[in-house]
C-alpha cells in the first residue's frame, strides 16, 4: 500500500464515472467510467441494478489503473437528482426507477400544484416541483401501479440508494432532500402531508431517509460492497453524498456569486448563498447545496443533446457542426426554442422545439447556429430569473459540462453573457465534488473545513474565451427569443 485516497462517484444518467484522489494533496490518481442503458423522455427509467454494476465496474478500473494501489479511506456517490427508487423490506427495488426527465407525472403534479397552491408550495420548500421533481413521480405511481406502495418499505433517490448499497443505511443529504418537493429546506425537514396529498395516507416518515449533514458519515463499506469493488481495507467511510450539479459546483471551488454555468443533457445556471431563496414565479428552484448553504438553481431539459439532434439533422457531426456555428456571418439568422423534449423551467412538459424566422437567404451556418445558441439562450433567460428575485450573480462566468467540449458553444456563450467565460481543468466536476467531500468526511471536518478544502483543491484554469464583436444586435436577438418561448406555451401545459 502506498498514500491514502479517496474515491468520488458520479452516477449520471447516462453512466458512472469514479475518480481515485490522493487524500492529503487531492492529486488525482486514476478514473474509470462505465455506461448506464439510454433512457430517454417521456417515460425515463432505469433499473439500480444496472447503476450498481456500472459503480462496480467503473471503480475496479479506477483502482486497478493507481499506481501503487493507494489506502481508500472514505467514498461518496454524487448522482442524477429526483428519480424515485421504491425499496422493499429486504432493502430490494421493487422495479425500475423512473429518473428526472420522466415527464409522465405532469397532469399529476399539476392537479398537486392545484391542491396545494403554488406560491404555498413555494413558501414552504423553496421551489415550486415541475414534472422532474420525485413527488410528481410518487402521485404517478399512486394513479397507475396503486399497489406498488403497499409492497415499499423504503423510498429513495437514486444516489440515496448508493449510498444504501454501500452502507446499509437509508439517508440522503439536503441537496437530494430538496429536489423532491416535500422537504422543507429551512426547517429542514420532511414535509409528509404533501405525500399523502400526492399518494394517500401512509406512515410516510417512517419510508423515507435520515437528513445528514455535509460532513456527516452515512456509516462505513460493507464487507460485500467492498468485495465487489475490490476494496479490501478496513473501517472506508462513506460520506453523505449529494446532486450532480450541487457537487459539481462543490468541486469546482466556486463561492457564492460565482456563475456556474452546467451544459449537460440539462441546463443549469447556479450559484451559492447563505440564505434560502423563494421565488414568487416559481422559476428559481431554492435547493440547498452541499455545505450547508443553499444552491438556487434554474436547470432546463434540453441542452447540449440539442446540438446532436442538430448533427443529425444537417447530416454532420459534432465538430463540423461547431464550425459551421462559429462561420455564420452578422445577420441575426434563425432562432430556435429548444423545447424539444418539453421543458421543466418554464414547466412545459408538452412543447415542442421551434425554429423562426427561416428565409430563402438562411444558410446552414445560421441554422447551425440556431441549434448551438437556443439552448444558451435559454440559460441567459435563466440567469435573469436569478437575477430577478434577488440573487448575487457578481462573481465570473464558469461553464462546466460535456457541452464544454463545443468551441462554438463557448464562444457563443461568450458573446451573449459579454463575459469572459472560464472553463476550469475539471473533466468530472461531479466526481470531484465527491471526492471533496470524502476527505472532508475522512478528515472529520466540518462545514468551514469542508469549504477550505474546496478551495484548496481548486481546479486551474483550462482556457477562458472572451467575447467577440460583431455586428449582430443580441438583445434583439434575445427579445425574439423570449417572444417564441412565450409563444410554446400550451393549452394545460404549464402552470404559473
Amino acid at each position: 500500500m502506498t498514500d491514502a485516497c479517496v474515491l468520488g462517484v458520479d452516477s449520471s444518467t447516462q453512466s458512472c464515472k469514479v475518480e481515485v484522489r490522493d487524500l492529503a494533496t487531492g492529486r488525482l490518481l486514476a478514473t474509470g467510467a462505465a455506461p448506464h442503458p439510454p433512457a430517454y423522455p417521456p417515460s425515463s427509467e432505469q433499473h439500480p441494478r444496472d447503476w450498481v454494476a456500472a459503480f462496480t465496474t467503473a471503480a475496479r478500473e479506477a483502482l486497478d489503473r493507481c499506481p501503487g494501489r493507494p489506502a481508500v479511506r472514505a467514498i461518496s456517490v454524487a448522482a442524477q437528482c429526483h428519480g424515485l427508487v421504491l425499496l422493499d423490506e429486504h432493502g430490494r427495488p421493487l422495479r425500475a426507477a423512473k429518473l428526472w426527465n420522466d415527464t409522465t407525472g405532469a397532469p399529476n403534479l399539476a392537479r398537486l400544484v392545484d391542491d396545494i397552491g403554488a406560491q404555498p408550495w413555494i413558501r414552504r420548500i423553496g421551489s415550486l416541483p415541475t414534472a422532474a421533481f420525485t413527488i410528481a413521480k410518487v402521485a404517478w405511481m399512486a394513479e397507475h401501479e396503486p399497489g406498488m406502495f403497499d409492497r415499499t418499505a423504503a423510498m429513495v433517490l437514486p444516489h440515496d440508494y448508493l449510498t444504501y448499497w454501500l452502507t446499509g443505511a437509508l439517508v440522503t443529504d439536503r441537496s437530494e432532500a430538496s429536489g423532491t418537493g416535500y422537504f422543507d429546506t429551512a426547517a429542514r425537514q420532511w414535509v409528509p402531508e404533501y405525500l399523502s396529498l400526492a399518494a394517500g395516507h401512509r406512515d410516510w416518515p417512517a419510508m423515507l431517509p435520515t437528513v445528514l449533514g455535509p460532513c456527516e458519515a452515512a456509516g462505513t463499506l460493507r464487507a460485500e460492497a467492498a468485495d465487489a469493488l475490490g476494496i479490501d481495507d478496513a473501517d472506508v467511510l462513506v460520506g453523505p453524498g449529494g446532486g450532480d450539479q450541487h457537487a459539481a459546483y462543490l468541486g469546482l471551488g466556486l463561492d457564492d456569486g460565482d456563475q456556474y454555468i452546467g451544459i449537460g443533457t440539462s441546463g443549469v445556471v447556479a450559484t451559492s448563498t447563505r440564505a434560502p431563496i423563494f421565488d414568487p414565479t416559481g422559476m428559481v428552484d431554492g435547493v440547498a447545496d452541499l455545505t450547508g448553504g443553499y444552491l438556487p438553481l434554474v436547470s432546463t431539459l434540453n441542452a447540449a443533446r440539442v446540438g446532436d439532434v442538430a448533427a443529425r439533422l444537417l447530416g454532420t457531426d459534432l465538430a463540423t457542426l461547431a464550425d459551421l456555428a462559429l462561420a455564420a456571418g452578422d445577420r441575426r439568422g434563425p432562432v430556435l426554442v429548444p423545447y424539444l423534449d418539453g421543458e421543466r423551467k418554464p414547466n412545459r412538459p408538452d412543447a415542442h422545439g421551434t425554429v423562426a424566422d427561416l428565409t430563402s437567404h438562411t444558410t446552414r451556418e445560421e441554422l447551425a447556429r440556431a441549434f448551438v445558441e437556443g439552448p444558451l439562450l435559454s440559460l441567459m433567460s435563466a440567469r435573469d430569473d436569478l437575477r430577478a428575485c434577488g440573487v448575487d450573480l457578481d462573481g465570473s462566468p464558469v461553464a462546466v459540462g460535456g457541452g464544454t467540449r463545443s468551441r462554438a458553444t463557448l464562444q457563443l456563450l461568450a458573446d451573449l453573457l459579454g463575459e469572459q467565460v472560464t472553463v476550469l481543468d475539471a473533466d468530472e466536476a461531479t466526481a470531484r465534488g465527491a471526492c471533496v467531500q470524502a476527505a472532508a468526511v475522512a478528515a472529520g471536518t466540518d462545514v468551514a473545513g469542508l469549504r477550505d478544502l474546496a478551495k484548496r483543491w481548486q481546479p486551474a484554469v483550462r482556457e477562458q474565451v472572451s467575447p467577440r464583436t460583431t455586428g449582430r444586435d443580441l438583445a434583439a436577438l434575445r427579445g425574439r427569443w423570449a417572444e417564441l418561448a412565450r409563444m410554446t406555451q400550451l393549452d394545460g401545459g404549464g402552470r404559473p
